[in-house]
């Protein structure tokens, strides 16, 4: 017999929502299951109408509560080796298949369902609910919610976000720079191509920069070693340039990506990169007064670090197995745009394991999403 949060599961993996696709479908079917236990949501929605995210609030209005977040978008099925329905939940062998398990309708099963427990219970303090869009790409959707409990006048005392974490405590992840590097140089027949500029051979020149750039962050920056990899990183991920062989390009782009300590100024990782954009400009105007690059900003969102011995991560440290597990985490989360918009506390936690996200075959075990249960419990009952 599934539990209701292993029901509630199955009804969210049906939804199909891909990021940049519509998740309406989604948060009604939420939005209706919360009114039916006697709970106002509010919808914020996209400039499209397309998606929305919700947040709802049980419990004295005024009091700052405990705020549960995650996000409704999941990464694409399609292109990947999947053995059994991407959008439906098939239990095997105590695990739960289907895409969004793990990050993150897992929790988001969960806490709905707390929130619907704790409709009938009497609450000192409240608990809240923020559901997002686009979280994938950048924390998108949150934004705009952001914009919203900004001007509310009670504010949470804390947030857990629940990406997964195994049911540990993660109090810290990295920041993230999502960046777009336009070169441009002149194009020309390639027999001739001294004559003109290969924008892609700018783009190299830039890219090498990065690589250096990533040499001296890894010998001379800012480190934790609560990371995997304790400092900041630099990655080129795509690279697009030329239409023909035969033709010497004139365009490149190159998207890379920073991705911070929260204690590093991105914008200060970033200037030796500006620095070395500057030097091949100039070099390449020598033969081309055309050249150029130009490097804008496409997202960006904070790292977190919340102190170990913080009233928040006792809290809910208090609401697990004795001796859980401490930790920081590689991906990003929505938890610094909380802190820096709201300033509040954030902790990460939540069921399943990031190792299966983003795979074929994504799942949680049903162990994980027991366990989340019984710690939403036990948060209902503290509240």
């Amino acid at each position: 017999m599934p539990t209701p949060s292993e029901a509630l599961l199955a009804r969210l993996v049906a939804f199909d929502t891909v990021t940049l696709t519509p998740n309406l479908a989604l948060i009604e079917a939420v939005r209706d299951l919360l009114a039916a236990h006697g709970i106002a949501s509010t919808l914020v929605r996209s400039d499209d109408g397309t998606r929305a995210n919700l947040y709802a609030s049980v419990g004295p209005a005024g009091v700052p509560g405990v705020l549960l977040s995650g996000h409704t978008d999941v990464v694409p099925a399609a292109g990947q080796a999947w053995t059994l329905p991407p959008f439906a939940l098939t239990a095997r062998d105590g695990l739960l298949y289907g895409r969004g398990t793990a990050d993150m309708k897992g929790f988001v099963a969960c806490a709905v369902n707390a929130m619907v427990q704790a409709s009938g219970r009497t609450l000192r303090r409240p608990l809240q609910l923020a559901l997002s869009y686009d979280e994938e790409i950048g924390c998108v959707g949150v934004r705009r919610l952001l914009e919203v409990m900004e001007m509310a006048p009670g504010r949470p005392a804390l947030c857990i976000v629940g990406e997964p974490t195994s049911m540990r405590i993660a109090t810290g992840h990295k920041g993230k720079a999502a960046l777009r590097a336009l070169c441009l140089g002149l194009e020309g027949h390639s027999a001739l191509a001294p004559r003109a500029l290969n924008a892609i051979h700018l783009a190299c020149d830039l890219v090498g920069a990065m690589r250096a750039l990533q040499d001296d962050l890894r010998a001379r920056g800012a480190r934790d070693s609560a990371y995997e990899v304790p400092y900041a990183t630099v990655h080129a991920g795509c690279i697009h340039g030329g239409r023909a062989l035969n033709i010497v390009p004139n365009e490149c782009v190159v998207d890379f990506e920073i991705r911070h300590l929260a204690q590093d100024d991105p914008a200060v990782l970033l200037a030796p990169l500006r620095q070395a954009a500057d030097d091949i400009r100039k070099q390449a105007r020598l033969h081309a007064p055309a050249a150029d690059i130009r490097i804008e900003e496409v997202n960006a969102y904070p790292g977190l670090d919340t102190p170990l011995a913080s009233e928040a991560v006792r809290f809910v440290e208090s609401l697990l197995p004795a001796g859980a597990a401490k930790t920081k985490v590689a991906f990003g989360t929505e938890g610094g745009l909380f802190t820096r918009h709201l300033d509040v506390p954030v902790v990460v936690c939540g069921p399943g394991s990031i190792v299966q996200a983003h795979k074929p075959d994504e799942y949680i075990s049903r162990a994980q999403l027991a366990e989340c249960d019984a710690f939403m419990q036990r948060l209902v009952a503290a509240l």
